[in-house]
């Protein structure tokens, strides 16, 4: 049996989500906000403990997941058991580009030069093409929705744009679209006025495109996209 690759080997990480069962468990994690544990994986593919443990342990050695320990049933003290491993999504960043492109590093410059403008010059230029290329994408969406008998509302069409677009969206309670992920976080860690805008227009303009009456606003909270549409 080989080793599993380690967190320096991002091909060989992706390769790991090849085998069926390790893709099934890790979508199933990522879709979670907490931490699942080796009984409930097993419980939810239909498959043993041990395997499921197997599968979990090579992604996490691979870096595509990250582990914590905790007692379950809120027991504490002598006779508690031990703690159980969780796994959760890892914030690990993987991209492959063969042969290599940086275009984190291109954005990055970029970002560097709107920042540096007058003023507010360089965030409203940004924001400007951002609208305009979310209209272009909503208004592309909602015609291709009016071409089938069966189509989805406006509300099921906005989170496909938004799924395709990585951010990962999610109906909360109240009705309102949350944004799991930034496609552009590498480049919000170093700036984020100018992305969290950017996301903001271009959110707008998908609502516009698709004539939706909903509302795209920033509402920033650890662990998801700054902006909430509802």
């Amino acid at each position: 049996m080989t080793n599993a690759p380690g967190a320096d080997d991002p091909i060989g990480a992706l390769a790991l989500l090849d085998e069926p069962n390790r893709r099934r468990l890790y979508d199933l994690i990522a879709g979670r906000h907490e931490p699942f544990g080796r009984d409930e994986a097993a419980a939810a593919l239909g498959i043993s403990r041990e395997l499921a443990a197997f599968h979990l342990d090579r992604l996490l050695t691979a870096g595509l997941l990250e582990a914590e320990y905790r007692r379950l049933g809120g027991r504490t003290g002598p006779g508690a058991g031990r703690p159980a491993k969780l796994y959760r999504r890892s914030s690990r960043e993987i991209a492959i580009s063969l042969p290599a492109r940086r275009y984190d590093v291109a954005a990055r410059v970029m970002a560097s030069a709107l920042e540096a403008l007058h003023g507010s010059a360089g965030v409203k230029a940004v924001t400007a093409v951002a609208r305009q290329r979310g209209v272009a994408v909503g208004s592309a969406a909602r015609g291709r929705a009016a071409t089938r008998p069966d189509g989805p509302n406006r509300l099921t069409a906005l989170v496909g744009v938004l799924k395709d677009a990585g951010f990962e969206p999610e109906l909360d309670p109240s009705g309102a679209v949350c944004l799991r992920n930034c496609p552009y976080d590498a480049l919000a860690t170093e700036h984020r006025d100018l992305t969290c805008e950017m996301n903001l227009a271009w959110t707008e303009g998908v609502v516009e495109g698709l004539g939706s009456p909903a509302t795209a606003r920033l509402d920033p909270e650890a662990g998801r996209c700054c902006v909430v549409v509802s």
